[in-house]
């Protein structure tokens, strides 16, 4: 049985074909300005999926308009939609209301939980940075969130006259121009917070990074981390079995 899984971010969406316990990732695709026209496109050489399961922290627009292809494509699909619980699959939620922890976070649990057993440091280093901690009894104990390193560049470039928003790499360190000063301090601001993070957690607790400047900012931590990229994609085939 194959089943589809799409991780719609607040900046791209990410998506994979899951047989079993494999799941063969596809190219991410930015949701800026999509149309109905290029994710048809891109996805219409697909073998017909069995079920597809979605994960969704963007806008009910983009969501509709991922259900509205899979249906044009594949008439008979049944679809998931995946939404944060109290408790489900061997993890607690530590939020007071369950269904305000964003729904990728909430993935990412049940896959550390089912992939990496123990005490786990979970970082999502996409457009924003998210930080949860879980014991190795499945106790979610909270999380922190701050912005990733493409909204502090924004931060910066809409709140000075001077400074631009420029996406381009540089090497990490003390720079000699405005740029890569900027690319170098807001990584040194991820891994920072990321350390200080982990720093407080138990000794055998095991880093994970996912998200898309995952191996980016895992590069620079002292701290040697597994980096997941494909962490939501697989608590969302977890989520989606139905059972609990």
């Amino acid at each position: 049985m194959t089943k589809m899984l799409v991780d719609i971010g607040n900046t791209r969406i990410k998506w994979g074909l899951a047989n079993g316990q494999v799941i063969n990732s596809g190219h991410p695709i930015v949701h800026k300005q999509l149309s109905q026209n290029e994710l048809f496109d891109s996805w219409k050489n697909i073998s017909p999926p069995d079920s597809l399961a979605i994960s969704c922290v963007s806008t009910i627009k983009l969501l509709e308009l991922v259900k509205s292809v899979a249906n044009k494509l594949w008439p008979n699909i049944v679809i998931f939609l995946a939404k944060s619980k109290s408790k489900a699959f061997g993890v607690s939620n530590a939020y007071i209301d369950p269904e305000r922890l964003g729904v990728d976070r909430w993935l990412s649990l049940l896959a550390a939980r089912r992939h990496y057993p123990g005490n786990t440091c979970i970082v999502d280093c996409g457009t924003a940075i998210t930080i949860d901690v879980m014991d190795a009894e499945g106790r979610h104990q909270g999380g922190v969130i701050s912005p990733g390193l493409s909204l502090m560049k924004n931060s910066l470039a809409q709140g000075t006259d001077a400074l631009r928003f420029d996406q381009n790499h540089y090497p990490v360190g003390l720079a000699q121009s405005t740029d890569a000063a900027i690319h170098t301090g807001t990584i040194w601001s991820a891994t920072g917070l990321i350390e200080h993070a982990f720093n407080q957690q138990e000794e055998n607790a095991t880093l994970i990074l996912t998200g898309g400047d995952a191996e980016l900012i895992a590069e620079q931590l002292v701290c040697k981390p597994i980096v997941d990229v494909d962490l939501v994609l697989r608590g969302l085939a977890i989520m989606s079995t139905g059972q609990t």
